[in-house]
């Protein structure tokens, strides 16, 4: 009779669990499910990409070990990865993606060293990341502009008003993932679209090496075959005359002929000097939308998202240590995920909140000022003009109370205070009053509009102290 792929892999569990810390075994070992073992070979399931690269590097001997005294001969470990719900098969073997049997997702081509050579064929390599869609793009207050004209884009390239899409911001808040997203949907809709994503040196490059071939002709007629023209730092062609004025050939035609433009740069287009103003003029033809750096709401949702996707879980006190401190960028927080896992791994130590302070401060400049519940409280009467003995008192009026509310409430988002201690502080009121304060205002923030704006506006004087 065969051996059974979940008794197979329980046993070698069994194996695994006296040879690795538990907090090891927990992580990595226990979101793994069996699907098949025939062959000789077991497939496996695992949460992410970086849950394989993980097992291969760390545990593959382990493993190999466990399966050849089980089932007494060599058995190959076949990784089935899920992305956005796609299982993706592995090989350690060949330690590349395959091709899936049951789906038919083909690998991903490799990336043309010239785009030049493919003129001719109907079919154009976007170029695009296949990873970086709309679906793991997290919207929030800083980015719902962008992200939203970058949907209605996708959906009717060339056919809206925002055309060309404009995008800046300051490097890591997402420009370069959101020109990906709406190429990936863009290509979702229609498949014959001719869709490119193309950073501001590559083409610079490309130009240079059609100038120098005699072939800039070509060149041209290529980049005014793509329906939608995907292009990064646009700021880098700044002093490239040659380089600015093919491209301006190049907008107009696509321009006039109903062709989707989405360029993305560091800053907005008035900023920006060493771009012709004939350029300048026209990348402000359609819409200009900045992409800010992330607040703090959006910062815990892409923390939020980044461990789902990679099937890792953080505690709230974690996550919330590293939303208030990591605030520039999302290559941050990514970063600082990563290096959590990295320690907790190798040292084998649970990701708690001792060693997400001491990851953050190597990853961030910190700021030594700590917000406490009194700051809050001073904060919070300052902006509605309230004496803080009256705050203290047992007033119940609405003003009063909504007042002592959002200084409870945001007393939990910036301390790491207990409820019981934050009642105790303002007004001597207890651990549930606290509680209810944080859900009550939380509700507002969620449904009314002018009142999260006051909040927002009492957040930045607390940060600005």
């Amino acid at each position: 009779m065969p051996l059974d792929h979940q008794i197979l892999w329980n046993n070698c569990l069994t194996i695994i669990k006296d040879n690795v810390p538990e907090v090891s075994y927990s992580t990595w070992f226990a979101p793994v499910v069996p699907l098949k073992y025939e062959n000789k070979a077991l497939l496996i399931q695992v949460p992410s990409h970086f849950f394989y690269e993980q097992l291969e590097n760390q545990y593959a001997d382990l493993i190999g070990k466990a399966l050849q005294r089980i089932t007494g001969e060599n058995t190959l470990l076949l990784y089935q990865v899920m992305m956005a719900d796609i299982p993706v098969q592995m090989t350690a073997e060949k330690h590349q993606v395959v091709e899936n049997k049951l789906t038919g997702i083909p690998t991903r081509p490799a990336m043309p060293s010239n785009p030049f050579d493919q003129i001719i064929t109907a079919k154009l390599d976007s170029q695009l990341n296949p990873n970086q869609t709309f679906g793991n793009f997290i919207g929030g207050e800083s980015n719902m502009l962008a992200r939203t004209a970058g949907v209605s884009i996708a959906e009717k390239p060339g056919k809206t008003v925002f055309n060309p899409l404009f995008i800046h911001g300051k490097s890591g808040v997402g420009k370069t993932h959101l020109l990906h997203a709406i190429g990936n949907a863009a290509i979702q809709q229609n498949s014959n679209l001719r869709v490119l994503y193309v950073s501001s040196h590559l083409f610079q490059v490309q130009y240079s090496q059609a100038y120098l071939n005699n072939t800039v002709n070509d060149f041209i007629h290529f980049y005014q075959s793509v329906d939608l023209l995907l292009i990064d730092d646009v700021h880098e062609l700044a002093g490239k005359t040659g380089t600015q004025n093919v491209f301006f050939h190049i907008f107009n035609h696509l321009h006039q002929n109903g062709k989707q433009l989405v360029l993305t740069c560091d800053r907005p287009p008035k900023d920006i000097s060493g771009i012709e103003d004939r350029l300048l003029t026209r990348f402000k033809w359609g819409l200009t939308a900045e992409v800010e750096k992330p607040d703090y709401a959006l910062r815990v949702s892409i923390l939020q998202s980044k461990l789902l996707r990679d099937g890792l879980h953080f505690s709230d006190d974690v996550i919330s240590y590293i939303a208030r401190h990591a605030t520039e960028n999302v290559r941050d927080l990514e970063g600082i995920v990563v290096s959590l896992m990295a320690h907790s791994v190798i040292y084998e130590k649970e990701v708690d909140l001792d060693l997400a302070k001491r990851i953050v401060s190597n990853a961030v400049a910190m700021d030594e000022r700590q917000i406490s519940v009194e700051l809050i409280e001073n904060e919070v009467c300052k902006y509605f003009d309230i004496n803080p003995d009256i705050l203290q008192s047992k007033s119940k009026k609405q003003e009063i109370a909504q007042a002592r509310q959002i200084a409870m409430y945001l007393s939990r988002k910036y301390t790491d205070k207990s409820y019981s201690f934050i009642g105790e502080i303002i007004g001597k009121r207890d651990h549930a009053t606290v509680l209810h304060a944080c859900k009550t205002v939380g509700n507002w923030i969620e449904t009314d509009k002018k009142f999260k704006s006051r909040v927002e506006e009492i957040e930045q004087q607390i940060q600005a102290k």
